[in-house]
């Protein structure tokens, strides 16, 4: 929307105009840390007084006016059903700051704080975040708003909402006009994925609106990928397990929540099924793609969490074998019934249970990653890798990360075969086969 009304991206913030900050409230550290930025580019004012600053998403939806009083030189908070405002907002408020300044300086910062976190209706079917050209062959579409889950320890559904969902046909003619600029996967975004539409749409011939909604996304002509995240094991029904069996452009990976292996836990987490129910339907997954990888999130030290609690979450992982963990140190949030548990666990105890589990983590992942030394994988090359531009960047249906050598305009956007030749742990190293460039072209 900036770019449409006139404004440049910048790189360098002390060039910008207008300096807009994503929030998330998942973590304490995630807040902090916006809170910190925010409060370090106060300097830009000196030099560049008209400057408009903003704080969107999940913190802002929360914390909403008490931001003005902990960042004094914030101009604008917008919640997460207001992101087609901000650019209204922040124009507006630049506008008329180069008016004012223009007749005195002084008038520069009056008035201007504009706090908008309302809950709007449909807000769900504005969120299309794709500027009008794009070379990058893959994309993000979200495709529903909001949570009705209640796990104990999440702040999500304060900040997000109830779950709402964009209608089939726009999120096929996004993804359509997204192929038509060269994007060759997509992936399918939701706070719980597979509830997609639930309490909007009808099943049809048995299939969830979810399944419904693949099976269309897979119709595009052109497409050659689809990932989505995040599903819940509570709406993993076996329609889900069977759309992998006939969608060839499903992607062979998920990324499936597990957050405990201990049920005394996952009671506690709200969180509605039982281990024996995680491992069935991880079970299921791997008999449908044998291929199949599988990635989770697990907290640890959640509050009146055992020794013996944890030593279940680590069999469950040596079990599994997940191909990758993000585990995460039990946070507390400000107005979640775990925040108030009592039994707190203490840093030191939560450190050690985190530094203990990536460690069986690691070693499984660095494990299955170096046997695929000497096969041959496809990937879908998808630009300069971030950490050396001159080499290239590539992921597998399995969604792991091989770094190549080659010419970008002939292999950026292509998929094919690569032969692994090293790997460092988490990063696998190949060379492109030719004889699949050639059939790619």
């Amino acid at each position: 929307m900036f770019t449409e009304g006139g404004y440049t991206v910048t790189k360098d913030e002390f060039k910008a105009d207008a300096i807009l900050v994503n929030t998330c409230s998942v973590r304490d550290q995630a807040e902090q840390k916006a809170l910190g930025k925010m409060g370090s580019m106060v300097q830009h004012r000196k030099k560049r007084p008209h400057v408009v600053y903003g704080f969107m998403g999940c913190m802002a939806q929360s914390r909403g006016q008490e931001l003005f009083q902990n960042v004094p030189h914030l101009d604008v908070v917008v919640g997460t059903q207001k992101y087609h405002k901000v650019f209204e907002y922040v124009d507006g408020i630049l506008q008329n700051r180069l008016e004012r300044r223009m007749d005195d300086l002084k008038l520069t910062y009056k008035g201007d704080h504009i706090c908008d976190i309302d809950e709007e209706k449909d807000s769900q079917n504005t969120i299309k975040d794709h500027v009008k050209e794009t070379t990058d062959p893959t994309a993000f579409v979200s495709i529903m708003q909001g949570c009705n889950m209640k796990c104990s320890y999440c702040i999500v559904p304060d900040t997000r909402g109830r779950e709402r969902g964009r209608p089939i046909q726009d999120i096929v003619e996004e993804c359509e006009s997204l192929v038509a600029r060269g994007v060759k996967e997509v992936t399918l975004l939701g706070q719980i994925v597979n509830l997609y539409g639930r309490t909007e749409f009808p099943k049809v011939d048995g299939k969830s609106p979810f399944v419904q909604l693949l099976e269309a996304v897979h119709a595009i002509e052109g497409l050659e990928r689809i990932r989505f995240t995040s599903p819940h094991p509570i709406g993993y029904r076996d329609d889900l397990v069977e759309a992998f069996t006939y969608l060839p452009k499903l992607c062979s990976h998920i990324h499936f929540p597990m957050q405990s292996g201990s049920d005394r836990i996952l009671k506690l987490m709200r969180r509605p099924y039982k281990n024996e129910k995680f491992i069935e339907i991880c079970k299921k997954m791997k008999a449908a793609r044998p291929d199949m990888a599988i990635t989770t999130d697990i907290i640890v030290g959640f509050p009146g969490e055992t020794e013996e609690d944890f030593e279940e979450t680590v069999k469950c992982v040596k079990e599994l074998e997940f191909d990758n963990c993000f585990v995460f140190r039990y946070s507390q949030r400000r107005n979640t019934p775990a925040a108030d548990m009592l039994d707190q666990l203490s840093e030191k105890v939560k450190e050690d249970r985190n530094q203990r589990l990536l460690a069986v983590v690691n070693e499984i992942a660095q494990r299955k990653n170096n046997a695929l030394v000497g096969t041959v994988q496809e990937v879908l090359c998808t630009g300069p890798s971030k950490n050396n531009p001159n080499t290239l960047n590539s992921r597998t249906p399995q969604n792991k990360i091989v770094i190549l050598e080659g010419n970008p305009d002939r292999l950026v956007g292509k998929v094919f075969k690569a032969k692994i030749h090293e790997c460092t742990g988490f990063t696998l190293y190949g060379t492109p086969i030719i004889e699949s460039l050639e059939e790619a072209e």
